[in-house]
């Protein structure tokens, strides 16, 4: 059982590290993709424990989608996006004081390492390189991607996550972050 669900969280830790990377679509020449970036969180190593695996890469995922939308308040060019990157600046706040407090409630105690990956680092620095709709459209795409990809993180430790309070975490921002997606699904 450990086993596995070391597994579920490991995959769900370089899923989430994906955030901002558009799978289905060639990347443009320059971009990095998940062959020659590291695709793990900060903290993912051999003797971290799924919780706290889980714990770095929703950390993570929320400076990414913080950061991407702090810069899309200003560079985005659509009112709409606009609107939906101070939604997420808000959500993705809260949801980091929500992931401190579960973190904390574990035994021991987790302190989430809230450093981006490479990948979100790269993803981060191409849309401060864009402006107007170039913008737009690569913040939106960075959303949706990004937002999957924490859905699918929050679904597998809300099935077999090994800290009750994290666990509990998951849950209930499962269908918060599937209203983000639905929501940059729109953008």
């Amino acid at each position: 059982m450990k086993h596995s669900v070391l597994v579920v969280v490991s995959i769900a830790a370089l899923s989430l590290a994906g955030c901002g990377k558009k799978a289905d679509a060639p990347m443009p020449s320059g971009s990095a993709t998940a062959t020659d970036t590291a695709m793990t969180a900060p903290s993912a190593t051999a003797t971290a424990t799924p919780g706290q695996m889980f714990a770095d890469t929703a950390a993570a995922s929320d400076m990414f989608e913080i950061e991407t939308s702090k810069l899309a308040a200003t560079k985005a060019q659509s009112a709409k996006v606009k609107r939906f990157a101070e939604e997420m600046i808000k959500a993705h706040t809260d949801s980091t004081a929500q992931l401190k407090t579960a973190a904390a409630a574990a035994s021991p105690a987790i302190t989430p390492a809230a450093a981006l990956t490479p990948a979100q680092q790269k993803t981060l620095d191409d849309l401060s390189a864009k402006s107007g709709a170039d913008f737009d459209q690569a913040y939106a795409d960075a959303q949706r991607t990004g937002h999957q990809a924490t859905l699918d993180a929050l679904k597998a430790y809300s099935a077999s996550g090994d800290v009750p309070s994290l666990k509990a975490f998951a849950t209930k921002m499962v269908p918060i972050v599937t209203g983000h997606l639905n929501m940059a699904k729109s953008l």
